[in-house]
């Protein structure tokens, strides 16, 4: 298969006779090799054109959580055997597409680009492009991503300990697929700041709620002492106070 096919342009096709043998030629056999030609380029080079946008990949988009920004796509329903897919990535502005190169030639559905787009604020975008057999089809465009804004953050660990003083809280920041020279994981409040909202319930009512900043790590809930008369079965109430905060809440 040429590259006409690969880039979708079509030249105009001709079939070209010399004079010599043209002139040898007698009618009927002149026409039978016009018609074979033509019924031949009918059943091929539409065929293979229709292939291209069969097994081309449908909703090309980013899915992030955490900054883990996953490249997901769907198989093409017109498509009735396996592709292997082929993806690249390039930041917004350049002119030049980057081969993911641990995405090339896979059946996954999907591609981790978390690496390659690790720059938070950074513009993104993403292409796949299918193969099954000898036909490529096009290439199917993301949106653009940008991790800062489209990222999803999970809720903290939290972890409760009653004490007699009251409730221990410890918060954890979720981490981030990012590591540190030393191999540890980067949290998620050192990518962009974070703000947490710790509510006090009581028989499945909100009685207290508290927002606090991603460096506080350990606060203490404590209870505060109701009034002589006051029915503790329909409210509760409590104070905070900080047990343990990072310096820098950023």
């Amino acid at each position: 298969m040429g590259l006409v096919v690969y880039k979708k342009r079509w030249a105009g096709v001709s079939v070209l006779f010399s004079a010599g043998v043209a002139a040898e030629m007698t009618v009927p056999a002149a026409l039978l090799l016009l018609c074979n030609a033509t019924f031949t380029w009918s059943l091929e080079v539409p065929g293979n054109m229709n292939l291209r946008e069969d097994i081309a990949p449908q909703e090309v988009h980013f899915h992030s959580l955490d900054y883990r920004n996953i490249l997901r796509w769907k198989h093409s329903g017109l498509s009735l055997g396996n592709p292997r897919y082929f993806v690249q990535y390039k930041i917004y502005g350049e002119k030049h597409w980057t081969n993911a190169t641990h995405c090339q030639g896979i059946r996954e559905l999907l591609c981790d680009l978390s690496q390659e787009t690790a720059e938070p604020r950074s513009l993104y975008y993403a292409r796949v492009q299918a193969v099954l057999d000898r036909a490529q089809s096009t290439w199917t465009l993301s949106p653009r991503f940008n991790p800062h804004w489209e990222t999803s953050v999970s809720p903290p660990k939290v972890k409760l300990h009653v004490t007699e003083d009251g409730i221990v809280v410890r918060l954890r920041p979720p981490s981030s697929p990012f590591r540190r020279r030393n191999g540890s994981r980067v949290t998620v409040r050192k990518l962009q700041r974070l703000m947490y909202r710790v509510y006090l319930t009581h028989n499945n009512t909100v009685q207290e709620q508290w927002e606090l900043e991603s460096c506080v790590r350990k606060v203490l809930i404590v209870a505060e002492r109701e009034e002589p008369g006051h029915l503790r079965h329909h409210t509760v109430r409590g104070r905070i106070r900080y047990l343990y905060r990072k310096r820098s809440c950023f």
